[in-house]
């Protein structure tokens, strides 16, 4: 469990549920190679500047085929996204036959407009590329093989474009799912990826970390010692890599324990993959936004996370009320 907030999780639950495809204009060229079907192409229309807020229009009784259709609507002159790497987007994604919105990147919770990307970043989703993930894997193929700074339209029904969430959503079976992404970065990373290198001792009153490879980081809370009032940070290894910035996709792999039990309650190295998340956005707690932006890709890092930083009083996951977390984040890419 990455340790995001409540906002980001109304996102992921829409999100999780498959949502990151997009819709393109008309006025776009069919890509055959990013899983586009034999259909007449999409019923959908999209109009505005890469970069700005689409919007998105649908003819009345417009219906999806069977088949997903994906379209360039802009190219764009970056990175060529690579089947499974983590691919950061600003997306809009809304039903064909319901008009329900689903997701909206330019919009706040509440449907306010967001501050433009000049004025700071804006909170956005990370997906991985025919893969498996947030959106089921069929939604994303299509961003495989564009570049970076490219607007992609993707089209199919609800189910294909979000799986089992369609029907917790109470989105019909022959309803469709219509997806705009603009592709704001990519990276690719090894899912076994590590921090490497000679890791330093730690400092006074923190935790002690053994970290094996390929394993969950083995983490010693010091007996008898009273957790800090304030966040504290250490970098245990330091790495060669690009300074992280606000707004990145970060890639991590990660142990958190709780102070006062020693307890592990997650480590992304027992689902046997790197995790991903928006950093400096609020997406994650505040432990993490405070804690990971300035340091590079590549560092070991160790947080020890006051409750104020972290859930609070709130109970999450089977983690206590008013709790201190610990934990060891290796930074493998950003992007």
């Amino acid at each position: 469990m990455i340790p995001t907030t409540k906002r980001v999780r109304r996102i992921v639950a829409v999100l999780a549920v498959p949502a990151i495809l997009l819709p393109v204009a008309a006025c776009g060229s069919e890509d055959e190679g990013s899983g586009s079907s034999g259909a007449s192409g999409p019923v959908a229309t999209v109009s505005g500047q890469p970069g700005e807020q689409p919007e998105i229009t649908v003819e009345e009784d417009a219906a999806v085929g069977d088949e997903t259709v994906s379209q360039v609507i802009d190219e764009g002159d970056g990175a060529e996204v690579q089947e499974g790497d983590f691919v950061r987007v600003n997306v809009v994604g809304r039903t064909i036959q319901g008009d329900m919105e689903l997701i909206n990147t330019w919009k706040s919770a509440s449907g306010d407009e967001l501050a433009t990307e000049e004025e700071g970043p804006r909170p956005q989703v990370i997906v991985q590329a025919g893969t498996e993930s947030a959106l089921p894997a069929v939604a994303t193929e299509p961003l495989i093989g564009q570049t970076v700074g490219s607007r992609i339209q993707v089209e199919g029904n609800s189910v294909d474009m979000l799986g089992a969430a369609a029907q917790q959503g109470g989105i019909p079976e022959d309803d469709g799912i219509v997806w705009v992404f603009d592709i704001a970065g990519a990276v690719s990373v090894d899912p076994e990826a590590a921090a490497e290198g000679e890791q330093a001792a730690v400092e006074e009153g923190m935790p002690e970390v053994e970290a094996a490879a390929g394993e969950p980081a083995t983490i010693t809370v010091p007996e008898g010692e009273d957790p800090p009032a304030e966040l504290r940070e250490q970098v245990l290894i330091e790495g060669d890599g690009p300074e992280v910035t606000e707004g990145q996709a970060l890639v991590v792999q990660y142990t958190g324990v709780i102070w006062d039990s020693g307890e592990q309650f997650d480590s992304s190295w027992d689902r046997e993959s790197a995790s991903a998340f928006q950093i400096g956005t609020g997406q994650v707690v505040q432990g993490w936004d405070q804690g990971l932006v300035g340091k590079h890709v590549g560092d070991r890092v160790l947080l020890v996370i006051p409750p104020d930083l972290g859930y609070g009083s709130e109970e999450r996951g089977g983690i206590p009320a008013d709790s201190t977390l610990v934990f060891v984040v290796d930074i493998v890419g950003a992007a």
